[in-house]
């Protein structure tokens, strides 16, 4: 399982990579507002609004790092633990979450954004693009998680197809009943390692989804000058944070990752909105970062469209429908009304947060 754990590293330095060269590509000077409205912040006004950014970056820092990890803590508990009911009603919850996420958040945004007025001269003002991102992103999730599961499926049965041939040869001389036992048994093990590989490929693909997303939220308020708009935002993008954190942390316990892989995926996902803050806070204060040029409104669309794509795939197709068509949830009535009703719990409660931000 070591590639699994490399693997992860590795998609997340590519993430981190991207987000940097599309954060380059926004300091354009092709700015859709006029200089005066961004000069007439007060020094006074600027220096509360310093403040209160930094303010955000410890509360957003605090907000993401405990939503991550009380799903990681709660595998301690014996009511969570994936023999128990409440299990599958946890997972909805944070499936509704997820799910929100891309549908009532950051889809909405990439369509506002890309349908600006400021590009109705160019390619992005003639085509639906946050549409067709967000489908090529949820395709290209598709391609990555079926691959992944395969390669890692073939290198599995090829490492073990020579010992369970001599098991079956063993067996075969020493009793005929055996074979038949030793060969199912084989298959059990190999269907939960390929179900153990599927969960990390489905927690790695999905950081990247939420990690992009909380890195142009964050870079949104670092790049604001208003009082009045960074007030609302820290209170309902902490609230944001923890919910998408209790998402994630969720899939992370359920890939039962080694401690350190675990610890590398929270703390990843904790500090990237702060960072996007702080990334904020220096493009806007003389990096010649411009929030309404062209070039930043592409880039951010773009992003928000694939993230979106990502979030919204991962959340129906790899955390709801395996759940909801198990045969121990469809066996139980109960149990399935419960599920949905957290499922609904966790997709309004996203969905409330939408009012502010």
């Amino acid at each position: 399982m070591s590639e699994c754990g490399c693997s992860s590293a590795t998609m997340l330095r590519v993430c981190v990579v991207l987000i940097l060269i599309c954060l380059h590509m926004c300091c354009a000077s092709s700015d859709c507002t006029s200089h005066d409205d961004r000069d007439a912040v007060s020094k006074d006004e600027a220096e509360k609004a310093t403040k209160l950014k930094l303010g955000s970056i410890a509360l957003l820092l605090v907000a993401g790092g405990l939503g991550v990890s009380l799903p990681l803590i709660g595998k301690k508990i014996p009511a969570l633990q994936p023999e128990n009911d409440i299990f599958f009603m946890v997972k909805a919850f944070a499936a509704g979450v997820i799910l929100c996420t891309g549908f009532v958040h950051i889809l909405p945004d990439a369509f506002e954004r890309l349908s600006s007025p400021c590009l109705e001269d160019t390619t992005a003002g003639k085509f639906p693009f946050a549409g067709f991102v967000a489908m090529l992103s949820a395709m290209g999730t598709l391609m990555i998680d079926t691959f992944a599961t395969g390669y890692y499926k073939r290198q599995h049965f090829s490492n073990n197809s020579g010992s369970k041939q001599v098991n079956v040869v063993v067996d075969e001389e020493e009793h005929a009943g055996h074979v038949h036992v030793h060969t199912h048994a084989s298959h059990g093990h190999a269907h939960g390692s390929t179900e153990m590989i599927r969960r990390r490929i489905v927690s790695q693909v999905l950081e990247i989804g939420i990690v992009v997303h909380s890195v142009i939220i964050g870079i949104s308020l670092g790049a604001s000058q208003s009082i009045d708009t960074i007030k609302p935002l820290m209170a309902a993008l902490s609230f944001h944070q923890f919910f998408e954190g209790l998402g994630l942390g969720g899939c992370i316990s359920l890939a039962e990752l080694k401690s350190k892989s675990t610890v590398i995926m929270a703390t990843f996902f904790s500090v990237t909105a702060p960072v996007g803050i702080g990334i904020g806070m220096g493009m806007s204060s003389g990096l010649g970062y411009r929030k309404e040029s062209k070039e930043a409104i592409m880039v951010e669309g773009m992003l928000n469209a694939a993230s979106a794509g990502i979030l919204i795939y991962m959340s129906l197709v790899d955390l709801l429908a395996p759940d909801f068509m198990n045969p121990r949830l469809q066996s139980n009535l109960w149990l399935h009304l419960a599920a949905y009703l957290s499922l609904v719990l966790g997709a309004a409660s996203m969905s409330l947060l939408a009012i502010w931000a």
